[in-house]
């Protein structure tokens, strides 16, 4: 079972980053509220639209989790992606407090797979029905991001299966929802409140840490 820090972990990071989501992907969502038919179905092109990207977060979850499964058998290796995922938690913290941008880094290697994804988008434009706002949110979630990276590297091993590892990346989906469906006024000013230099250095201040409680300090000790 999936420890309570790694759930609260992940909703903190899809919250805190949200700022850097919005930045992303606001500009798609953006036009997917434009391509709705009236005012009273924005709201659910929007919700069609996160619920794919959301989808395939959980999607990239399972698929990692399952190869840091099959990695997790022993002690030892077990000992060492504990520490790999505390590690990284420390490295989401520094990005979300933006003292340390190293997590962007993930975008480059991202670009290789979203060259291939991207033209794919163009049969789904306009968003102008809510099956294609589905398939849009579901490849655009595989937009280059370092955040949604680092943030998966950490659930595949973090988690003591696939499923868990998807339920971890499902939960940073959930922490990004907010923000991407308010309106652009509302999300202008959530980005602000995010944006904050105090929110931003406290929500990473507590995000390392998590990393640093969930170290396995009896394992690395004893193997030192």
């Amino acid at each position: 079972m999936t420890e309570f820090p790694a759930i609260l972990a992940a909703v903190l990071f899809g919250l805190a980053g949200s700022t850097h989501c919005i930045g992303m992907c606001g500009g798609i969502a953006g036009s997917v509220a434009l391509s709705a038919s009236g005012k009273a179905s924005t709201p659910l092109y929007l919700l069609g639209f996160n619920i794919g990207r959301l989808l395939s977060y959980a999607i990239a979850g399972l698929l990692v989790g399952q190869f840091g499964a099959i990695l997790a058998q022993g002690q030892a290796l077990t000992i060492s992606l504990r520490t790999v995922a505390a590690l990284i938690m420390i490295v989401m913290g520094l990005y979300i407090a933006q003292w340390w941008q190293g997590a962007a880094y993930l975008e480059r290697v991202g670009q290789i797979i979203w060259r291939r994804i991207q033209p794919l988008t163009k049969a789904f434009l306009p968003a102008d029905r809510l099956w294609k706002c589905l398939f849009l949110g579901g490849l655009w979630g595989w937009l280059p991001c370092g955040l949604v990276y680092t943030t998966l590297i950490w659930a595949g091993t973090t988690g003591q299966s696939a499923p868990e590892s998807a339920m971890l990346m499902l939960l940073f989906g959930l922490g990004t929802l907010p923000a991407m469906m308010t309106t652009s006024v509302l999300a202008g000013q959530l980005r602000q409140a995010l944006q904050r230099k105090g929110v931003r250095q406290s929500a990473g201040a507590l995000v390392i840490i998590f990393g640093l409680l969930t170290l396995p300090w009896q394992g690395l000790l004893g193997h030192a």
